[in-house]
């Protein structure tokens, strides 16, 4: 059985007014098992949050870094934690 873990992941390049958060979110559902949320911040990068099993929060993290994404990504750094619970779905915020 696998563990369950917490993926911080922010996203740079030109991630913002290109519908990123919508398809992080779509992807998130494709995979399933996913909770948690994709979110603009401020110096134009988008933080994904995602909580689910190991395997999954690898597959989202594997396709945000492949460039099959909108817009364009330059690079991707994350930090794996342990769960803390608390989102129903996967949101966009």
């Amino acid at each position: 059985m696998s563990e369950d873990v917490r993926l911080v992941a922010w996203v740079r390049g030109r991630v913002q007014g290109v519908g990123f958060r919508w398809f992080t979110r779509a992807k998130a559902l494709e995979i399933g098992g996913l909770s948690g949320f994709a979110l603009n911040l401020g110096d134009g990068r988008v933080q994904v949050v995602a909580e689910g099993a190991r395997e999954r929060c690898e597959g989202l993290l594997d396709w945000l870094q492949a460039g099959d994404t909108p817009g364009h990504v330059d690079g991707v750094t994350e930090i794996w934690d342990t769960p803390r619970g608390g989102y129903e779905s996967f949101a966009i915020r």
